[in-house]
This record gives C-alpha cells, sequence and structure tokens, in this order.
C-alpha cells in the first residue's frame, strides 16, 4: 500500500490521505525532530548516559551486574535495607599474612589457579568462580576445605556479601604463596572478561597471564592492608559480612599456575 498516495479505502474528500490518519509530511516532520539516541552506555535503570567509568549495582536474585548513573547508585547504598539491588563498593583490600598452603587450595577444588570468592545471600553460603574460555565458571566448594581458609585468615570475613569478593591466586611457579584481595566483586567479572578474551589453549596462555600480571599489579596499588581487627564487621566496612561455606566438589586440573 503506498500510503502517500493514499492507497486503502476511506480517503478524505481531495486529500489523497487515509480518513483519521496523520499528513504524511508531519509524520517526516516528527521524526525528524526526535533527539538522536545518546552515544556509549546508558545507565540500566533510568535510561540516562553514563561515562565509560560508571559505577554498578548488582541483582541481589540473580548476581547480575547493572550499569548505573550516580544518583541511581545511591539509591541502593543502604546495605541494611531489604532491597532486590545493591550498590557495589569501592573498596580494595590486601591481606599481607594470608596464610594458603599449596595443600589447601588444591583442597578447594579449583581447576585453575585464580578465582573469586563471595557470599550470596540468596544462596546463604559462598560461592567460587573461576576464569576459562567461557568466562566465569561456578565451581562448588567443599565445606571442610572453605571453612579450614577461613579458619586460618579470620580477616576474609570482611567482605561484604554480594558486592565484595575475595580474589585468591594459588601458588604457583616463581610464587611460592598464595595471595588474597578484598576487590569489588564488578572487578572480578572485568578481570574474567578479559581472560575470555585473550585465553588461548588449556591453561590460558601467556596473553592471559600477562593480563593477569598486570591486573594483580594494579589491584596491589589500589589497596591497603586490611584492619588488624577480624571478624564480621570492621571501622569504615560498607557492608558487614562474612562469608560462609558451601558444599560439592569439583575436579582440579590446572591452569594459571
Amino acid at each position: 500500500m503506498n500510503v502517500e498516495n493514499g492507497g486503502g479505502t476511506g480517503h478524505g474528500p481531495g486529500t489523497g490521505q487515509a480518513s483519521g490518519a496523520l499528513p504524511v509530511a508531519l509524520l517526516r516532520r516528527i521524526s525528524a525532530n526526535r533527539p538522536a539516541p545518546a552515544a556509549g552506555e546508558c545507565c540500566e535503570m533510568c535510561g540516562e548516559p553514563i561515562p565509560d567509568a560508571h559505577q554498578h549495582v548488582v541483582d541481589l536474585e540473580s548476581h547480575a551486574m547493572m550499569c548505573t548513573c550516580r544518583p541511581c547508585y545511591l539509591l541502593f547504598t543502604d546495605a541494611g535495607a531489604h532491597m532486590r539491588y545493591r550498590s557495589v563498593p569501592d573498596r580494595y583490600l590486601s591481606f599481607p599474612d594470608f596464610d594458603l598452603g599449596p595443600g589447601q587450595w588444591d583442597e578447594l577444588e579449583i581447576p585453575v589457579g585464580l578465582a573469586f570468592f563471595f557470599r550470596s545471600s540468596k544462596l546463604g553460603r559462598t560461592v567460587a568462580f573461576y576464569p576459562g574460555p567461557a568466562g566465569a565458571t561456578e565451581s562448588e566448594l567443599p565445606l571442610a576445605a572453605w571453612d579450614a581458609v577461613l579458619a586460618c585468615n579470620p580477616a576474609l570475613g570482611l567482605a561484604a556479601p554480594d558486592t565484595e569478593a575475595l580474589l585468591i591466586r594459588g601458588p604457583g611457579p616463581g610464587r611460592a604463596a598464595a595471595d588474597c584481595h578484598l576487590v569489588p566483586v564488578d572487578a572480578c567479572y572485568e578481570l574474567v572478561g578479559r581472560l575470555r578474551r585473550l585465553w588461548r589453549g588449556f591453561d590460558g596462555g601467556q596473553e592471559a597471564r600477562d593480563e593477569l600480571t598486570a591486573f594483580f599489579e594494579r589491584i596491589g596499588r589500589r589497596s591497603v592492608p586490611a584492619p588488624a581487627e577480624s571478624g564480621s564487621a570492621a571501622s569504615g566496612s560498607p557492608d558487614p559480612g562474612s562469608p560462609a561455606s558451601g558444599n560439592g566438589a569439583s575436579r582440579s586440573t590446572g591452569g594459571f599456575r
């Protein structure tokens, strides 16, 4: 049907337009006057444009990250509020006295030499994810093994549920001891995304290992030592919480050692 030439039925007298229809010229002007869509990313809550460097809110039900503008981010900063969303804080802590031997890392049954751990409020336990060619993969965490890590490192209880993660790199060649940082959970997903793009072969390849080294150097510069006091709450903690334990098992293989 050629609307511009008045195709169809119900023509108005001498107009060449369908009865009740807007003139084509008017429709064209409306279309032409619409503002161009904003370039770049937009807030996933209100639709406002946001810069490349922006903050995130986590969906407590699905653990999905949402890109947000500053005003929307501030709506969900109250850790005690019973809401579906929670703002991800920007806190980086190091644990200089972190104690995890090669035997303990193997007992965690993580298939590669890197994983991040956070407490899921929905599940009521700690969950563990490790990087790979398919992105972040969940590993069922053995209950007794994780309890043993917490017993040796009570300061790990400072991590806030859902929004802060414990990023642990196990012992490997040229690195006799494991290291651990408390980081925003979105930083872990960012790292996994970068490794996924670079991943080659079974163990990730040299480019992925170089990216991992550079990432730990960056968070090392941003981190401050964890407070001396241990437990589930600390002065200045944006969302007190205590990592709990999971259950199950996953097969240990290798990679990022």
